[in-house]
């Protein structure tokens, strides 16, 4: 994957898929597809860490400030057609969004999105973890579609969610670590307490401690109760062993 940094507007094919991330503080990072590949949300966050040095992958970004369009030739007409969305904290930006994919401003749509999925509130703990994202950078980043988008590892995300320091999260954190160093790729894994960060379990849906996450990769997987999480063979199940 190549990251090509735009200065000026480029030709487009007749037919394409783009997707687009905004960034909170206004910075923009895109691809232009003609093959319609699946995995551009996965790959314009890799290029987010990248470009930011994120300690991870900003999956936030997707749902509240991402943006997709998609436009083809419509077999019985002929003529193309063209189907656009925008989240709503993007939704400011449709006359950018629509110079680069040189298509007219009526066509975005607000995408339907849950209020809970960007609610401030769990927006601010995110501006903890990713404060680069917040600031502004003037940046315009296509990212190259010509590559292959066979996923290479990204390594493992996983959070703890615990009710305090306890003795049972420590023992717990204490079994983990052994299976976790374990792994062939690089990890990490936090501890929540969720009486002090209960907005980050409200976007976890937590519904009982101890909880163990595994956010990265795809799909999210967890383990629910101090019972199960002294199961090495269930665990090793989450870690996709």
């Amino acid at each position: 994957m190549s990251i090509a940094f735009q200065d000026r507007k480029t030709s487009l094919p007749e037919t394409f898929k783009g997707i687009a991330l905004f960034t909170p503080g206004g910075d923009l990072i895109y691809c232009i597809d003609t093959e319609k590949r699946s995995q551009w949300h996965l790959h314009l966050c890799a290029a987010a860490r990248d470009i930011w040095d994120l300690p991870e992958l900003p999956h936030f970004l997707v749902p509240c400030y991402g943006a997709t369009i998609d436009r083809w030739r419509d077999r019985a007409s002929g003529r193309l057609q063209t189907a656009a969305e925008v989240s709503p904290l993007a939704w400011r930006y449709r006359g950018l969004l629509s110079a680069i994919f040189d298509c007219d401003p009526g066509n975005w749509q607000l995408a339907a999105r849950s209020p809970q999925l960007c609610d401030p509130a769990i927006l601010d703990t995110y501006r903890q973890q990713f404060p680069q994202l917040w600031e502004e950078w003037d940046v315009v980043a296509r990212v190259d579609g010509q590559q292959s988008l066979s996923p290479a590892p990204e390594g493992y995300v996983f959070r703890l969610y615990t009710n305090g320091r306890s003795a049972t999260a420590e023992s717990i954190l204490q079994g983990l670590y052994p299976l976790l160093d374990g792994l062939s790729a690089p990890y990490s894994l936090k501890a929540i307490d969720v009486r002090k960060h209960p907005e980050r379990a409200e976007a976890d849906r937590i519904s009982a401690v101890p909880t163990l996450v595994r956010a990265w990769p795809l799909p999210v997987r967890r383990i629910v109760g101090e019972r199960a999480l002294s199961d090495e063979q269930l665990i090793s199940s989450l870690l996709g062993q």
